[in-house]
């Protein structure tokens, strides 16, 4: 499968592929000696993400912006969805065996993913590659003969995973687990073969895995291949791996991790990290964080880097539209913009995000009483009428009165109890 976007504004390079990797902080394990290689002819390359989910999460997301950097200096991508292997799973990291995954749990998986690269690397050229169409029709007998007798046991047995999982009190490994990386390994002796693929770009977490590609095409066909990996990216003030928020993984789908929730996440990221995040996680240039950090070193109460961030990330993985209306959204219900500016999109995110109730265009106190209690923004009429005559109560911003008219044009408006407890009025 091909992919290409129509309209797309030109990455400006100002620094050799090698350079922006180490600015970018992208730089890790490689087999390369000199990462100034990869400046030199264009190299044909792949990646992959097994379909163990129905969406990559931000931890894929910083192994795709490397990628992204290789595409932009004119290397050409083979995106590889692991059919064949997400059938089995990957068991690096696992202490005990995978549940197995149904062909057809499989199949929907790999359309999300496949989704996912077309959203993420829009304006790019790629092709898409599944494992499981070389793998489907294999004869096992031709698969032993022709690749396992060219991996040693003892290079198997050596990896961590597998000694931990063999220990005195390890939950011990099946053979289908075991033969993971294996399996692997044919993938880039595969695409070497016909794709003309000579470096595999990954995840740290998957160094194991593609070492052992380039010693079966060393050992096979005396051919030379490469691996590149991203870094682990870890939040510097806890030195604890990025990416989870208080409900668990961050997401690339919206279905999961909404745009909104995705957004806030950005927003919220440390001070010690940001700079980093913006390099890793954006496609902004060098000039551009240079600037967005010395206006947050100004003022750091203003969060001009987060900002930055939370909607160069969402708009990569979003959309625009989606990152223009979370983006007016958080700067509404922080105070700084007036929600008389929602529109319809808006105010459907709002009603994902927060409770709702219906309310008459006239309300008296007691429908603005019923409506705190409807939304979860008091626990008891009387805690609703101690709120109300506090003035701790907004509707659009204007401190609640005893009655209130909403404009004829207006069918929803937002209702705020102290400083950070939203809802959504309904209209009527």
């Amino acid at each position: 499968m091909f992919y290409s976007a129509y309209s797309w504004v030109r990455y400006t390079i100002l620094m050799t592929l090698s350079q922006e990797l180490s600015w970018r902080g992208l730089v890790n394990q490689t087999t390369y000696k000199d990462i100034s290689s990869l400046d030199g002819d264009p190299i044909t390359f792949y990646w992959g993400v097994d379909p163990s989910s129905d969406s990559m999460t931000i931890g894929n997301l910083a192994a795709a912006m490397m990628v992204k950097s290789f595409m932009r200096h004119g290397h050409k991508a083979v995106l590889l969805i692991g059919g064949a292997t997400g059938l089995i799973g990957d068991p690096d990291g696992k202490s005990s065996e995978r549940d197995l995954k149904s062909l057809e749990e499989v199949e929907h998986n790999k359309q999300a993913i496949i989704n996912q690269y077309k959203q993420i690397f829009e304006g790019q050229n790629f092709d898409v590659v599944d494992n499981y169409d070389w793998f489907k029709d294999m004869n096992y007998l031709d698969f032993l003969r022709d690749t396992g007798k060219h991996v040693p046991m003892r290079q198997m047995l050596s990896r961590d995973f597998v000694q931990t999982r063999l220990s005195e009190n390890g939950a011990g490994i099946s053979y289908a687990e075991f033969s993971y990386v294996l399996i692997q390994a044919y993938d880039f002796l595969h695409l070497y073969e016909q794709n003309s693929v000579t470096l595999q770009v990954c995840g740290s977490d998957q160094w194991g895995n593609s070492i052992a590609g380039v010693d079966l095409i060393r050992r096979k066909t005396g051919g030379e291949a490469n691996v590149y990996s991203v870094p682990l990216v870890v939040n510097k003030s806890t030195g604890v791996k990025f990416g989870k928020s208080e409900d668990g993984a961050i997401w690339l789908d919206a279905n999961k991790t909404s745009a909104y929730k995705f957004y806030q996440f950005w927003l919220n990221v440390d001070d010690e990290s940001v700079e980093s995040y913006l390099k890793i996680f954006t496609e902004l240039s060098q000039d551009d964080i240079q600037a967005i950090m010395q206006q947050f070193t100004d003022n750091r109460g203003e969060r001009a880097a987060q900002r930055a961030l939370a909607f160069e990330a969402t708009k990569l993985v979003h959309g625009q539209e989606s990152a223009d209306a979370v983006k007016l959204i958080s700067e509404v219900l922080s105070g700084g913009e007036d929600p008389h500016e929602f529109g319809a999109r808006e105010f459907d995110i709002l009603e994902k995000e927060f409770p709702t109730a219906q309310v008459p265009r006239e309300m008296n106190p007691e429908n603005i009483v019923n409506a705190l209690v409807d939304t979860n923004l008091a626990s008891s009429k009387s805690e609703a009428r101690h709120f109300l005559a506090s003035g701790a109560v907004y509707i659009n911003k204007v401190k609640m009165p005893e009655s209130y008219r909403f404009d004829s044009d207006s069918n929803r408006a937002v209702i705020k109890r102290g400083k950070n407890s939203y809802a959504v009025l309904k209209i009527v």
